[in-house]
């Protein structure tokens, strides 16, 4: 996928619709970019990592400044579509999840102004606003910004995304091959329901093509226990690690010393205990089709053989501290 950082909009955009990307840098909106490019659209993307941009045109790139009202409106000018990835997974430096909810509702109220038709917009599964969880509670309140705009919209509700360079499962895959142990909070029964990164941005791309108001689970057709996920993929990649059951509150504990050794935040304890209250499984039907087990044994080879630092890919310079 070929980008440029100049922004411009020909008579040939406005003939044919352009659709807005946010983050076709990043993991879900690079997916959902490529997918809108394989069936024929016109795509730019709004991107705080404008830096990254290619030398070539297939996709235009303009910078994602929520300070910049007047900027954002240009930079959605003349397009049919919106597609949203924005959000922030954990509080670092200035963001937080209020700040996400804050320039989320910037976003939506720049896409009206600029025009735009149809907004879709990637949440979380199972958001409340009463949630005692800030990352599902701000989801939550950004659904209800994007309903109280006007603009038709889709909402997907992913629980975790594997597929590409995913982070989670790789991880997992990763720390496996490397630990001798391997601690499962509690007894690991909660389960966790995956939708292929491919499966969601052929969801995203669907859902803006319609007009009628949508709220759909983004979710795969396998619903594994956590602690299921683990030994499926600790026998892909044939890790000796032994597999323990630890009391919970011990999970987040682990997770922050093992993420001052990586320099990394590996789990938040608002992960864990949102994945154990069973926020990351859903009843409903798969509405993706790639088993996440399937797609687990068939990537073995790869999986894990590198270890994919989140705050390497967000927030530190690419030549900047290892």
């Amino acid at each position: 996928m070929s980008m440029t950082t100049e922004f411009e909009r020909t008579s040939k955009d406005q003939d044919t619709g352009v659709d807005v990307v946010t983050g076709a840098f990043s993991y879900s909106g690079r997916a959902i970019c490529e997918e809108l490019l394989r069936r024929g659209r016109r795509v730019r993307t709004v991107t705080g990592h404008p830096e990254r941009a290619g030398a070539d045109s297939s996709v235009v790139a303009h910078p994602l400044d929520f300070g910049d009202l007047p900027g954002m409106v240009a930079s959605l000018e003349g397009a049919t579509t919106l597609y949203n990835t924005y959000w922030v997974r954990f509080a670092h430096g200035r963001d937080d999840h209020q700040r996400a909810i804050e320039n989320s509702r910037a976003l939506f109220y720049a896409a009206r102004r600029a025009g735009v038709q149809r907004i879709v917009h990637v949440s979380i599964t199972n958001p409340a606003t009463d949630s005692p969880y800030p990352y599902f509670q701000g989801k939550a309140l950004v659904e209800r910004a994007l309903a109280e705009t006007g603009v038709s919209y889709a909402v997907l509700r992913p629980a975790i995304l594997f597929g590409g360079d995913g982070v989670l499962i790789n991880n997992i895959a990763w720390l496996l091959r490397h630990l001798p142990v391997f601690a499962v909070g509690g007894r690991g029964e909660y389960r966790i329901r995956g939708i292929h990164i491919d499966d969601l941005a052929r969801l995203a791309s669907d859902a803006g093509a319609g007009r009628a108001d949508q709220i759909l689970d983004a979710v795969g057709p396998d619903r594994p226990t956590f602690l299921e996920l683990v030994h499926a993929i600790r026998s892909a990649v044939g890790s000796r690690a032994v597999v323990v059951r630890v009391p919970g509150v011990l999970v987040p504990v682990a997770a922050r010393c093992l993420g001052a050794a990586l320099r990394d935040v590996v789990l938040t304890g608002d992960e864990y205990r949102a994945m154990a209250a069973g926020l990351a499984d859903t009843n409903g039907p798969p509405t993706g089709t790639i088993s996440l087990l399937t797609w687990i044994a068939e990537n073995a080879t790869n999986l894990g053989t590198g270890y994919a630092n989140e705050l390497d890919r967000h927030f530190r310079a690419p030549h900047g501290p290892a």
